[in-house]
């Protein structure tokens, strides 16, 4: 068993990531001391997979403590979390409930952002099942649901009180769902960790595949990097901005297809060829790195269109992003692998003109 303790301002909490961790799920919440109740949140497709291990994992789990959502992005709303909460009530889950999130990103966000909210602030575990919450977003307590206006925009810093990461449970993943994932790992790489950046391009073939050892391997050193980051910068104050790398034009994309059309990931894989271009474009990023980034992407699959895209609606939605300021879009862009620069404001027509050649340039590394 692999742990990985993350200080946080609700204390510390640990994070187990390794095959075969569902099995330890009792004596995690067998330290959360006073437990009233334990009330898992998950969705149809993860339960009929999970359901009836976690069950067990849980001990006795009362069919009417367990809650079931709709795990897609256009799900991720206000109107979810005002469901689960008076599901709660309606459950008799008080200050002293445990809210266990059983599923991926979604799951984690919208769970999380209930248990911040349900009686102002109840526990939390997070049992993440797909690549994306294992190595991102059931980490480090960012809670949050979307607006039409964008996405995210509402949410709490919440950190859980454990998170419980089964590699074995990736094992049930459609393979999209999977190489969605493999996006936000190469993120990691490319602004942190060189080395890592170098083991992906050397095993994306293991990777692809699902090799466990490669896999276990990728997902350790991907959660201490995101360890490092938030424990320094819990609520993005600063260093934190960096994890966005990507994030900018990929969180516009969700909200201008109204988070129909691509998985988080794979609009992020987006954000990332578009972060690595305006990179170059003023003059951050050499050519070999560039084609480096672009080329690693690119080897993880296709990705679904971006179509056409209505450029003024794109501008009023990236102005609306949380890390802008005063008006202005702070973007991540990269410095050389391993390493970005943070807070950098652009000027719209370069902008406007990278992401209208992108698609043309994302399909030459493919070749």
């Amino acid at each position: 068993m692999a742990t990985i303790r993350i200080k946080s301002s609700r204390g510390v909490y640990p994070v187990q990531c390794s095959r075969g961790e569902l099995a330890h799920t009792p004596a995690v919440l067998a330290r959360l001391r006073d437990a009233s109740g334990t009330f898992v949140i998950s969705s149809p497709n993860v339960w009929n997979d999970w359901g009836r291990k976690v069950s067990k994992s849980v001990g006795g789990l009362r069919a009417q403590n367990t809650f079931l959502i709709d795990d897609s992005e256009s799900a991720k709303n206000l109107q979810t979390v005002e469901l689960l909460c008076r599901a709660l009530t309606h459950a008799g889950a008080d200050r002293h409930a445990v809210i266990v999130a059983v599923g991926g990103g979604v799951v984690g966000d919208v769970a999380g952002f209930t248990a911040a909210s349900y009686l102002r602030g109840v526990r939390l575990v997070q049992i993440p099942t797909t690549l994306v919450a294992q190595v991102d977003s059931s980490v480090g307590g960012k809670t949050g649901v979307n607006l039409p206006d964008g996405k995210n925009l509402v949410g709490a810093f919440y950190p859980p009180d454990a998170v419980i990461a089964d590699m074995d449970t990736l094992g049930t993943l459609a393979h999209r769902q999977y190489r969605s994932g493999l996006y936000e790992v190469i993120k990691y790489g490319a602004i942190a960790d060189a080395g890592l950046f170098r083991y992906l391009e050397r095993n994306m073939l293991a990777l692809l595949r699902r090799d466990a050892a490669t896999l276990e391997h990728v997902i350790y050193r991907c959660i201490r990097i995101k360890a490092h980051i938030v424990e320094r910068d819990e609520r993005e104050s600063g260093l934190r901005e960096i994890l966005n790398f990507g994030h900018t034009f990929g969180h516009a994309l969700e909200a201008i297809t109204a988070y129909r059309r691509f998985l988080h990931g794979e609009a992020i894989g987006w954000g990332m060829y578009a972060a690595t271009l305006l990179g170059a474009a003023t003059g951050r990023l050499g050519e070999a790195e560039v084609v480096r980034i672009m080329r690693l992407v690119a080897r993880v699959g296709p990705l679904p269109s971006i179509g056409k895209i209505d450029t003024a609606r794109l501008r009023q939605i990236l102005a609306g992003d949380k890390k802008t300021r005063e008006g202005e879009v702070r973007w991540v862009l990269p410095r050389q692998i391993g390493k970005v620069h943070r807070g950098i404001v652009l000027p719209w027509k370069l902008v406007r003109r990278t992401i209208s050649e992108l698609p043309e340039l994302a399909m030459k590394a493919r070749d």
